[in-house]
């Protein structure tokens, strides 16, 4: 209800961005074009950063104008741009327009090498992102604050009807009074229970039962209709829907029917067949593909650059120890689902036999096996532990989908047999080669401690936190933080 905007805002919304991409995209050629101008104010001295570019021409660029502009127009609506902004803050509407930029920026990359687009410079695309995203963002706190203070003045605001009374109704009201830039107005309550009319619920007037609202749409101005009841209730309230219906009235439908402490709901639909669908993973379809993408990509490019590497370490295992190059064990994926995990063999052959003597010198709580100085490991399995090498072969686990870059590291069986309830949860994402356990000590950290930080990184799943987690993977690898 609160996110929604008519159709034609939103076109009317997008069309206005297009027109500052394009304002964008002029004066960031201008800053190409001269760049050498402002070069010549020593504001970098003695440092030649950009080249400069003779046969820079609007006309070629404009080609460039036609394919970015709708990229840019796409990638927003994809980042929530064009949901209301009745009830976002202005750093929610800044964080879409970076996510916008840098998609649009991996779109128009991969489109000028498939397309040959050779004229259009790195230099000039990066000018060009920064702009454009320094002008939508002015945009965006322009209309934030001008759209809310008017509201505060009482002007754009909708008139709502709301049927309920309870704990769940007077929570909303609540909210909307401490929220007065919103915009909403609640006229009045209605409820199906007569002895409740005539008392007030946080200040608003309880107006009538269900059976009075087609007199109350009729002599009132009332945009929608929110129903806040219980799920008992939700047969009561199916004639009062088709009221709204037939009085083209909008309708909604408050969702937080059960006390889910983690899940969140999202409407979903199978062939028109709409269905409320709770997850306590992440939904955001288009991020997770281009998390895949990432992977797929990120994982062929290190199968290939790093080939050398793999033939070095496989030739000296095999010369420093009998038995296969690779270990293979089962591990526990996505939902539940087996695969085969590949790594460089770091132990001796025959070592998972001598597991159950060395059970009462596991370090680590819980069903994982964790120990220093394992007399299982090899002197090369020591070192390819210490510089992580022995993951690598993982990049085909990741390529297969089977795996991704960032995730859950993925347990055995017999470990998730252990699990509790709560614990197989993490069990509801893509188990990753780096994760939130592998920058935070590793080894170091308890198995209850471990479950909470990968619970936490699928609470909290966004693109830029696996970035982050990238980034600090980084000095872990190279200096061996917790490996072991």
């Amino acid at each position: 209800m609160l996110r929604e905007k008519d159709r034609v805002v939103r076109q009317a919304m997008m069309i206005f961005d297009a027109s500052i991409v394009s304002l964008a995209f002029l004066v960031s050629f201008f800053l190409r074009k001269n760049f050498h101008d402002f070069y010549k104010l020593n504001i970098f001295p003695a440092i030649e950063v950009v080249q400069r570019d003779p046969a820079l021409s609007l006309n070629d660029y404009l080609v460039a104008l036609f394919i970015v502009v709708p990229v840019w127009c796409l990638a927003l609506h994809w980042a929530g741009m064009y949901r209301s902004l009745r009830t976002k803050k202005i750093y929610e509407a800044v964080g879409a327009i970076v996510k916008a930029a840098l998609l649009t920026g991996l779109v128009f990359a991969a489109l000028t090498f498939i397309l040959k687009i050779e004229f259009v410079s790195r230099a000039f695309m990066a000018i060009f992102l920064s702009v454009s995203s320094i002008f939508l963002a002015a945009e965006k706190a322009v209309i934030f604050y001008v759209s809310h203070y008017m509201r505060t003045q009482g002007y754009n605001y909708r008139k709502l009807l709301m049927v309920g009374t309870g704990n769940r109704a007077a929570l909303f009201i609540s909210k909307i009074k401490r929220h007065p830039e919103w915009g909403l107005r609640i006229r009045g309550i209605i409820d199906y229970e007569a002895a409740h009319e005539g008392r007030e619920v946080e200040g608003v007037k309880v107006i009538g039962t269900l059976k009075d609202l087609p007199d109350i749409l009729h002599n009132q101005p009332i945009d929608e209709v929110i129903f806040i009841v219980p799920r008992s209730k939700l047969g009561v309230i199916e004639s009062s829907l088709l009221i709204c219906e037939t009085e083209g009235v909008k309708a909604t439908i408050a969702v937080d029917l059960f006390e889910l402490k983690i899940a969140r709901a999202r409407q979903t639909d199978i062939d028109g067949l709409p269905l409320l669908t709770f997850e306590s993973t992440a939904a955001e379809g288009w991020a997770l593909f281009i998390k895949r993408a990432f992977d797929m990509i990120a994982s062929g490019a290190g199968l290939v650059l790093l080939s050398p590497i793999f033939l070095a370490v496989a030739l000296i295992i095999r010369i420093t120890s009998p038995g296969e190059v690779l270990y293979r064990q089962k591990r526990i994926g996505l939902n539940g689902r087996s695969f085969t995990l590949y790594k460089f063999r770091s132990m001796y052959k025959g070592s998972h036999e001598r597991l159950a003597e060395l059970a009462e010198r596991n370090e680590m709580k819980g069903p994982v096996f964790k120990m220093r100085n394992d007399p299982r490991v090899t002197p090369f399995g020591k070192f390819l532990r210490k510089a992580s090498m022995d993951e690598l072969p993982q990049l085909f686990n990741v390529f297969m989908g089977q795996m991704s870059i960032v995730g859950p590291r993925p347990p055995i069986a017999e470990e998730v047999a252990k699990y509790e309830p709560w614990q197989r949860r993490r069990l509801s994402m893509r188990p990753g080669i780096t994760c939130l356990w592998q920058i935070s000590g590793r080894g170091g950290i308890g198995f209850g401690e471990w479950m909470n930080l990968d619970l936490e990184y699928i609470s909290h799943w966004s693109l830029w936190l696996d970035l982050k987690i990238l980034v600090r993977t980084v000095p872990v690898v190279i200096f061996g933080i917790g490996a072991y």
